[in-house]
């Protein structure tokens, strides 16, 4: 048995005129993540902790923002392609934890349902996808109101 385990991060700024998506889940907002796809930083951290255990390269490599295939795509399905090929290396996920850092919308009312859409892409138990919602105090751009971020770790076993 061969565990492995990955750290990712991701940022992007809040912006009018885009629905904000996190863990994959729609979450009613006045704005909206930028990014070449639907910007969900928590599905793009765990996408980069993945990556990282897996001894690759970063999610900005295998998705490029410039390649207009994935312009306005769910991150739900690059999560998809990223668990296909954790098991065509013959990797499992055991278990993921996640933080995101927003300073609002409130988040607790979505964890559950962020579970509820990420467990089944996983292959793993409610139990195995920690999910937990923090503010960031006021301090910098997160603080402010202007960009949400997302940690997460995971840990894969080959």
């Amino acid at each position: 048995m061969k565990l492995k385990a990955g750290i990712g991060y991701d940022i992007h700024r809040l912006v009018a005129g885009r629905k904000l998506v996190l863990g994959g889940v729609a979450v009613p907002f006045t704005k909206g993540l930028l990014g070449h796809s639907d910007g969900d930083v928590v599905i793009h951290a765990v996408i980069d902790a993945m990556l990282g255990a897996m001894g690759e390269r970063d999610i900005g490599r295998l998705f490029p923002d410039t390649d207009p295939k994935y312009k306005g795509i769910r991150s739900v399905e690059l999560l998809k392609a990223v668990m296909a090929r954790l098991a065509k290396k013959k990797y499992r996920v055991v278990n993921i934890d996640t933080v995101i850092v927003a300073q609002s919308p409130q988040l607790s009312p979505y964890i559950n349902n962020m579970k509820r859409a990420l467990t089944p892409i996983l292959k793993v138990g409610k139990e195995n996808v920690g999910i937990k919602a923090k503010t960031n105090e006021g301090l910098g751009p997160v603080g402010r109101g202007k960009a949400i971020a997302a940690w997460a770790i995971v840990l894969l076993k080959k």
